[in-house]
């Protein structure tokens, strides 16, 4: 099976980095394509970044408080 990097995006134009405010799934949970996996704070705004593919969970790289730049790899997705 392939492995799939999450990356954290960019929903603003001057949106630099985000912080990790709650992760909705755990490592070992299979994910749905486009079903939440993390929360982020970015601009004082709250948004829920989606799965970019159906698959399983298998590592979260940035812990709930890290403060991520765009593009940081988050989590990893087996598909």
């Amino acid at each position: 099976m392939a492995k799939l990097k999450v990356l954290l995006p960019q929903f603003g134009m001057g949106m630099q980095d985000g912080e990790i405010v709650r992760w909705l799934k755990s490592v070992g949970d299979t994910v749905a394509d486009g079903e939440p996996l993390v929360e982020i704070e970015a601009a004082k705004t709250t948004v829920e970044v989606p799965s970019p593919a159906a698959g399983t969970l298998i590592e979260i790289v940035a812990d709930e408080g890290d403060t991520v730049d765009v593009r940081a790899h988050i989590a990893t997705i087996e598909v």
